[in-house]
This record gives structure tokens, C-alpha cells and sequence, in this order.
């Protein structure tokens, strides 16, 4: 399996490679979304700015959306789940709306919410983050964490597609293998 990592002009590109292929997975990058819809596996990566992620999203955006809920595999990292909903507080531009709800700024003492917390049902996972998404159905949270009292939607699901808040690629080898677990899902 190849998966197509979208090059978003400031995504964590080199270490969510690597623990790719760690994980046995071949990986090539792509910064034209026009070309993700039809790949074995689209990766949205982490890190940056909503705004301009949705920027280079937009020549793609419809056909994307389409081909994801048609059933193309697709996996969300930090902004990467955040670019599957509507829209963000954190700039101008759409998401793929794949996920109706917004994503909104992170309320606690503490942000960015930086550093090793709780996932349910999973295990400890490292999150930097400052926006926290907000789905208007919680049926696509399948796991919740929690930042100084704040209910964070952890991952979400929708057609053979999951989005994560928190980075596994930076999540030791709990996260590797979560990884793993998660690609094996939407890909099966």
C-alpha cells in the first residue's frame, strides 16, 4: 500500500513519513489537491495553520469530499481531522465539510494544549493543539480526551475515514502501533 501525504506548506511531513514506514507503509508526498481523490490512502498531516492549509486544499476540496464519502481512505492528523470539518475560528477558508461542525478555539488556562494526555480507550497520545473540533452529531467521536476539564473530541470516524487530534507519529511506540491500527481500519 502507498498512502499520498498532502503537503499542506507546513505539515510534519519528514516524521509522519518515517513512522509510515515503520509501519511497513510506502509514502509519497502531494501538494496538488486536485490529485489526492483516487489514492489507496490519503494522509491529511499535522501542524499549521488552518486557513492556509484550506487555501491549498480548495482546487481539490469538492473531489476529495466525494471520493472520500464514496469510500476513498483517508486519515486526519491534528489539523488534518480539523481540514474534515466545516470551517475553523482559526482562519478564512472551507474544510471538506465531510464532518458537519466547526472547529473552535481551545478553552483552558493552558494553550496550546501541548503534551501527553489521555486518550479513552486508547492510551497516553501526544497532542499540540490550540482548536479543539466540534461536531454537531458526537455519534462520530470514538474517543474523547479531556485538557484541564475540557471535553476534546479525540477521533472521529465517517465513511473509511478517521480523524485524530493528537500526533501518533509522535506518540512513541503505543502510537506506531495506533497508527497501524488506525490505516488497517480505514484501508480494510
Amino acid at each position: 500500500m502507498r498512502a499520498t501525504l498532502f503537503d499542506t506548506g507546513a505539515g510534519n511531513l519528514h516524521s509522519l513519513r518515517r513512522a509510515l514506514a515503520v509501519s511497513g507503509i510506502d509514502s509519497v508526498v502531494e501538494p496538488d489537491a486536485r490529485k489526492l481523490a483516487g489514492s489507496s490512502l490519503v494522509v491529511l498531516p499535522g501542524v499549521g495553520a488552518f486557513g492556509a492549509a484550506a487555501t491549498r486544499l480548495a482546487p481539490g476540496r469538492e473531489a476529495l469530499k466525494s471520493a472520500l464519502l464514496d469510500g476513498q481512505p483517508c486519515l486526519g492528523i491534528c489539523l488534518g481531522m480539523q481540514l474534515l470539518f466545516e470551517r475553523s475560528e482559526e482562519g478564512e477558508g472551507e474544510g471538506l465539510g465531510l464532518i458537519e461542525g466547526d472547529v473552535t478555539r481551545l478553552v483552558a488556562r493552558r494553550v496550546p494544549h501541548m503534551g501527553w494526555t489521555k486518550v479513552d480507550g486508547v492510551g497516553d497520545m501526544y497532542f499540540a493543539h490550540s482548536f479543539a473540533c466540534r461536531p454537531r452529531d458526537p455519534g462520530v467521536v470514538q474517543a474523547w480526551a479531556r485538557h484541564e476539564g475540557a471535553e476534546v473530541a479525540a477521533i472521529v470516524t465517517r465513511a473509511r475515514t478517521i480523524g485524530v487530534q493528537f500526533h501518533p507519529e509522535k506518540s512513541s511506540a503505543g502510537g506506531l502501533r495506533l497508527l497501524r491500527q488506525l490505516i488497517d481500519q480505514v484501508t480494510s
